[in-house]
């Protein structure tokens, strides 16, 4: 199981009412929420595995290779 742990944002105050006065609106904890964001943003913007980053650059090497004999 993986261990929660804890992020510190700094944000105006002003910001940081109207968001918490939003998610009462809503009925929400602002925890919540903000974990929404986050995992929506990952989702849109995914980002290669390590494997996947290092099987890249062996491929660009061979690449840069081929060319270099071709």
């Amino acid at each position: 199981m993986k261990k929660d742990v804890g992020m510190r944002v700094r944000v105006s105050r002003d910001l940081r009412d109207e968001f918490l006065l939003a998610c009462q609106a809503d009925d929400k904890p602002a925890a919540q929420m903000i974990r929404e964001f986050m995992r929506a943003y990952v989702e849109s913007h995914p980002v290669p595995s390590e494997d996947n980053t290092k099987n890249e650059s062996r491929d660009e090497h061979a690449d840069r290779r081929n060319s270099k004999q071709g």
